[in-house]
């Protein structure tokens, strides 16, 4: 089992800059990658960033070159600097730790943390 706490959500205007942090405690030798995703009202779940353990990064087309995820999935935190917000990333989000357990690759969600981009 893995354990995963968000921080760091809020209101902030467009232009604005946020942070998220997530921390991870439990099983924590399993996990392979970790990321964040995001979740819009009446929207389905959608991949922001994701960082592996030996350090590969990948984004969703709609956030690069405004956010940066950076971490040591080794230390148990994964952040997710968030620039030049816009409206639409008003979202929900979800922290994710995908982890191998033997044959099975179980995936583990934070209780999320509420982003809003508004004047």
């Amino acid at each position: 089992q893995v354990q995963l706490v968000e921080s760091g959500g809020g209101l902030v205007q467009p232009g604005g800059s946020l942070r998220l942090s997530c921390a991870a405690s439990g099983s924590i030798s399993s996990i392979y990658r970790m990321g964040w995703y995001r979740q819009a009202p009446g929207k389905q779940r959608d991949l922001v960033a994701t960082i592996t353990k030996g350090g590969n990064i990948n984004y969703a087309d709609s956030v690069k070159g405004r956010f940066t995820i950076s971490g040591d999935i080794t230390k148990n935190t994964v952040s997710l600097l968030m620039n030049s917000l816009k409206p639409e990333d008003t979202a929900v989000y979800y922290c994710n730790a995908d982890c191998l357990v033997g044959i099975s690759t179980p995936t583990y969600w934070g209780q999320g943390t509420q982003v809003t981009v508004s004047s």
